[in-house]
């Protein structure tokens, strides 16, 4: 084990939704089993407003989201409990430094205050953590 990961919503939907799947999300997946993952407060909000959007654009099924559920269930993974006004300030000033939307700023403010890795298939975000000394997962 190496330690926990901040996982993204392009990694976590990479494994619910199909014409997403990528090498890395599966990797991240099994890392999973050993390790646990840490999320922003706004993780669940975006990943269900994904799944919202791409049920309605018939990429997914409902028998896939309960299945996909269940996993996310069986995972080790904890949204964080801080003050919204905080996590607004903190990604706001992360969003504008390194042109970043509100919600990739999250990620990559709470990888940054905790000093964990962070697990994203988004090459912006990945190119800011590097900026900002972030340690992005590799596989």
């Amino acid at each position: 084990m190496r330690g926990p990961l901040v996982v993204d919503a392009s990694v976590a939907l990479s494994w619910c939704l199909t014409d997403e799947q990528a090498a890395y999300g599966a990797a991240v997946l099994g890392a999973l089993a050993t390790t646990y993952a840490v999320v922003p407060a706004i993780w669940p909000f975006e990943i269900a407003n994904t799944l919202v959007v791409a049920e309605r654009r018939r990429r997914v099924t409902q028998e896939q989201m309960d299945s996909y559920f269940d996993l996310l269930r069986s995972l080790s993974i904890y949204v964080e409990r801080r003050e919204s006004v905080w996590i607004c300030q903190a990604a706001i000033a992360l969003a504008r430094k390194h042109r970043l939307t509100a919600y990739d700023a999250a990620y990559l403010d709470l990888a940054h205050r905790e000093g964990l890795r962070l697990a994203t298939l988004d090459q912006n975000l990945r190119e800011a953590a590097r900026e900002l000394g972030v340690f992005t997962a590799e596989f």
